[in-house]
């Protein structure tokens, strides 16, 4: 279902696979604080403003050279239009074929936030998935100190199912995570634009 890797044209970005000339920014935007603490991806401040180790650049090169190749998962960078910069990267992931559905992540570095760009990078990938793959749900967990992100995923249409009760450690305090999905009867009514 995914092995065909698109190019997905909107008026703000185009999603795209990835090219070597973006690993530079996502290196940096996977380093940033303020990215890893969003994400989950640390679970203190030491953690967060650590600096990678010297073999991690490369563990990534691979990992974004592989991209294209994987036909259970898929991976686009998100390019600015006009400047034709990578801000970030588009995930469908976690593909189960029996129920047709899989997970939805996405990562805006602080070069690309504040714009709208993650939201139309959203709108573009929940459509593919619908229209082009034939989905039936996408899915996410977005966590309680990331309103901007549950705002986005609103917008497009994505609606909250439940929460996980304190899943997310950041420091000493513990966090929700919520689960959000839309649903391809969802998305045929209102196209990622929800009244």
């Amino acid at each position: 279902m995914f092995s065909a890797k698109p190019t997905l044209t909107g008026q703000r970005v185009v999603l795209r696979p990835f090219v070597a000339e973006d690993l530079p920014v996502l290196v940096a935007a996977l380093a940033d604080p303020e990215v890893r603490r969003l994400t989950g991806s640390a679970h203190d401040e030491q953690a967060a403003l650590a600096a990678d180790p010297p073999e991690y650049r490369e563990k990534l090169r691979e990992w974004y050279a592989t991209r294209a190749e994987q036909s259970d998962r898929l991976d686009l960078a998100v390019v600015e239009l006009g400047a034709g910069r990578c801000v970030g990267e588009v995930v469908l992931n976690r593909w189960d074929p029996g129920n047709r559905s899989a997970n939805l992540r996405i990562l805006i570095g602080p070069g690309g936030q504040g714009r709208g760009l993650g939201t139309e990078a959203t709108r573009l990938t929940v459509g593919y998935g619908f229209d082009e793959i034939g989905l039936h749900r996408i899915s996410l967990e977005v966590f309680a100190f990331n309103p901007r992100a549950r705002r986005a995923y609103e917008k497009v249409g994505f609606r909250s199912e439940g929460v996980l009760r304190r899943s997310q450690r950041y420091g000493d305090q513990w966090f929700d995570a919520t689960i959000m999905s839309i649903l391809a009867d969802e998305w045929a009514v209102h196209h990622g634009h929800p009244a």
